[in-house]
């Protein structure tokens, strides 16, 4: 248990100087670090989730530490770093260069023939590669020291270089990915990392990955049906219009979530993008989509990956929006505790 955690008071009021979920923790004592990614440059609908990390901070200070399925989880020590001002600027302004692509491609106008246009594909591509190294060479570190990660977008492009960095760390792995979209687009827009895209360029560029099962799907193209078709099963795809007509016809969540549970390899990494969850629980991430899931439904899913031997070796939570109202921010703060409760506890 860290020093500056054994004499804390998890009844007491929470302290706004102290750290995430108002923990009075340092990077050095505490198990598990949350990376925050303020990042949002390719997201193609609602903007704000490059300042989900901050606005969750301030809302976690309200969430109680007691965890039934998990009490003491809390007391290995969560910290949360600062939100890099540098990555956060390079993101608006990138951004504001990507809206403006995006608009003038989506009149149906040449790229080629606008040379303003293709310096501002290129630096936004250039900008990716940046992100990637970035977080990658963040994660590695704190790998490489034994600590236990989580990343917070920001958009969903975010997770790449952690990702492959969990890769160099542990070996061959699957991801657990929640999500209203497949992510499986090749240069959506032109952007080689899109958000849209995370889930192609894991699987082209991490040679670790093992299977990637996606479960509360119900937006998707047709060229990514036709990727998760010929992918021979290295992605399994759960769409939310079949898991509800299987429930509608008499299968349980239990039977259907130890059923998604089975088809992960030992080791996994929760890629959690909000927008799985129904919208009333995060009306203001990015890309919402009707349907999904409540909060109870996922972390179900999550405890049977537990329950049945298999490992979380890591996690990233992503496009959490943001309103003048604190909901979008409390229900990602929850969500982003009970993925750090997991973490330390399947590690334990």
């Amino acid at each position: 248990m860290p020093d500056l955690l054994s004499s804390y008071d998890p009844n007491s009021v929470s302290n706004p100087n102290n750290n995430i979920f108002g923990l009075p923790t340092n990077e050095e004592d505490s198990r598990l670090i949350i990376v925050p990614v303020p990042w949002e440059v390719t997201v193609s609908y609602g903007s704000g989730t490059a300042r989900a990390p901050e606005a969750m901070l301030k809302a976690s200070m309200q969430i109680d530490l007691f965890d039934p399925e998990m009490p003491d989880a809390w007391k290995k020590g969560f910290y949360m770093r600062p939100c890099d001002r540098k990555i956060l600027m390079k993101s608006d302004y990138l951004r504001k260069e990507a809206e403006l692509y995006i608009d003038y491609i989506s009149k149906g106008e040449e790229v080629s023939a606008n040379q303003f246009m293709c310096k501002t594909l290129k630096e936004v591509n250039e900008g990716g590669v940046f992100l990637n190294t970035w977080v990658y060479d963040q994660t590695k570190v704190l790998l490489d020291k034994g600590k236990l990660v989580g990343i917070l977008g920001g958009d969903h492009s975010t997770s790449l270089g952690f990702m492959k960095a969990i890769g160099e760390k542990h070996g061959n792995f699957g991801i657990l990915q929640i999500d209203a979209h497949c992510d499986l687009r090749d240069t959506y827009e032109g952007f080689n990392y899109s958000h849209a895209s995370i889930m192609y360029n894991a699987l082209k560029e991490i040679p670790h990955l093992e299977r990637l099962v996606q479960v509360g799907v119900r937006d998707y193209s047709q060229v990514e049906w036709d990727y998760i078709k010929n992918s021979e099963f290295k992605v399994i795809t759960y769409f939310d219009k079949e898991i509800k007509q299987r429930q509608f016809e008499g299968d349980t969540w239990k039977y259907i979530a130890e059923e998604i549970v089975s088809k992960l390899p030992e080791k996994v990494f929760i890629s959690f993008d909000i927008d799985g969850l129904d919208r009333k629980l995060c009306p203001h991430t990015g890309t919402p989509v009707p349907g999904g899931f409540e909060m109870e439904e996922v972390f179900f899913i999550f405890r049977k990956v537990i329950e049945s031997g298999r490992k979380i070796i890591g996690f990233d939570l992503s496009e959490v929006g943001i309103s003048e109202t604190d909901w979008n921010s409390n229900v990602g703060a929850r969500v982003l505790f009970k993925l750090c409760n997991l973490l330390v506890t399947s590690n334990s």
